[in-house]
């Protein structure tokens, strides 16, 4: 039979060593650990240059978010191709895959000349969010960035 100074060490022990598994090693990501719970509404990240009239992410957000079925979204605009994260309202998960056909044909209509990859999936959603964090904190240069969002992008096409 155990006394009870050695339960007591040992649940304290335990404890301990699941408060130091929670850590999260030094980096804050404020936004994304909350971004699956609620509405985040990110501004869209633009990697390329482009003249500040030729911008197409934020039209692209505004047409993403006038879908009555999506409540969120977060857009990654690269050099040649623009990510589209996304959120659907609870009720409307049975239709997903419609909805992602019908927002990507609504936008391959509307700027034939950008590729989309249109995705619900919320590690997507996640990593553009936490794309967006390092660039706003400067964790990241803009060669890095690029990589990173080459990385979402093989995700995605992982995925499907």
């Amino acid at each position: 039979m155990l006394t009870k100074s050695i339960k007591i060490t040992v649940i304290a022990a335990f404890l301990f060593m699941f408060a130091a598994c929670s850590y999260d090693s030094g980096k804050e990501h404020d936004e994304s650990d909350t971004a699956l719970i609620k509405t985040t509404s990110p501004p869209p990240i633009e990697l390329k240059e482009r003249e500040e009239d030729d911008s197409v992410a934020y039209q692209v957000r505004k047409e993403v978010l006038n879908m009555d079925e999506i409540y969120d979204a977060a857009i990654i605009e690269g050099d040649k191709e623009i990510i589209v994260a996304y959120k659907v309202k609870h009720f409307q998960r049975f239709r997903m895959k419609k909805i992602e056909k019908d927002l990507t044909k609504k936008l391959n209509k509307k700027y034939p000349e950008d590729k989309f990859i249109v995705s619900s999936d919320y590690k997507i959603f996640l990593e553009a969010i936490r794309l967006k964090e390092d660039l706003d904190d400067d964790n990241l240069s803009n060669d890095e960035a690029s990589k990173r969002f080459k990385k979402i992008i093989r995700l995605k096409e992982e995925m499907t």
